[in-house]
This record gives C-alpha cells, sequence and structure tokens, in this order.
C-alpha cells in the first residue's frame, strides 16, 4: 500500500485500514525522503537565528517537494502547520502579556517545550518513515 493510501486512511479512518493510534509506516519512502522530511521538522532550529525561518523555512521545502511523494506532502504540511500555530500562539501570548502587564509571559514557557518536543518527535517519526500528528496543531493548510 502506497503512503498516499495510508495517510487517507488515517486522515479518514476507512474500515479495513490503519487508524489513528497506529504506527503509519510508508514502506515506499525512500531514505533521501525521510532525511528531507525530518529536516522540514528541525527547521524550527532555524528559529532562533532568524525569526522569518520559524515558517519561510518548512514551508520553501515543503513547495519544494510536495510532489515528490505523500510522504513528504504529508510532513510537509504537518511541520509548516506546527509552525504556524507556535508562530499564531506566540502572538496570542504576547497580546495577552502587554494586556497583563506581562504576567501572561510566562505562557512562554509551556509553548517552548510544546514546540522542543513536538519537533523532535516528529523529526523522529519522520525518520522512521512513519507518518506523524503534532498536538495542538491548527491545520492551515490541508
Amino acid at each position: 500500500m502506497g503512503g498516499q493510501a495510508y495517510a487517507n486512511a488515517w486522515m479518514n479512518e476507512q474500515p479495513g485500514q490503519p487508524v489513528r493510534g497506529e504506527r503509519l509506516v510508508d514502506p515506499a519512502a525512500t531514505s533521501d525522503q525521510r532525511t528531507y522530511a525530518l529536516i522540514m521538522h528541525l527547521s524550527l532550529i532555524a528559529s532562533h537565528f532568524l525569526p522569518l525561518a520559524l515558517v519561510i523555512a518548512p514551508l520553501v521545502m515543503w513547495l519544494i517537494k510536495k510532489d515528490e511523494s505523500a510522504f513528504l506532502d504529508d510532513h510537509g504540511k504537518e511541520a509548516t502547520n506546527f509552525q504556524l500555530s507556535l508562530l499564531l500562539y506566540a502572538l496570542l501570548i504576547g497580546a495577552l502579556s502587554i494586556i497583563s502587564c506581562g504576567i501572561a509571559a510566562v505562557a512562554f514557557i509551556p509553548l517552548y517545550v510544546l514546540a522542543i518536543v513536538g519537533m523532535v518527535l516528529g523529526a523522529a517519526a519522520a525518520n522512521r518513515g512513519e507518518y506523524f500528528r503534532y498536538p495542538a496543531c491548527l491545520r492551515l493548510i490541508g
């Protein structure tokens, strides 16, 4: 079964197909594709050096390779959606921090932990050839 069939089964939970909660592996994903997907997830590290890289890096990487395989398309969308979600959450926390005279800034700590843990889990799943869904991720790009 190809990667797109696994992704469709996971997204739609079709009878007789793998469903959420199982580890969905794309046996057709090559070593190069798994490495590229891993780097898409790890592109979050670039935001420590270039703030705009938060969303731009995974978006550009995804746009370049999205038509190559369903595996890269899925991981690219997921990494981009997660990093867009992190950006939106950070903007919300920033606004709340201004309103609350800095009290809400403490919420940046769990957001940072979510970002690091999510990035590591996503990169590890990509390296194993598995599909992955981030927690607390807004699905803005479908």
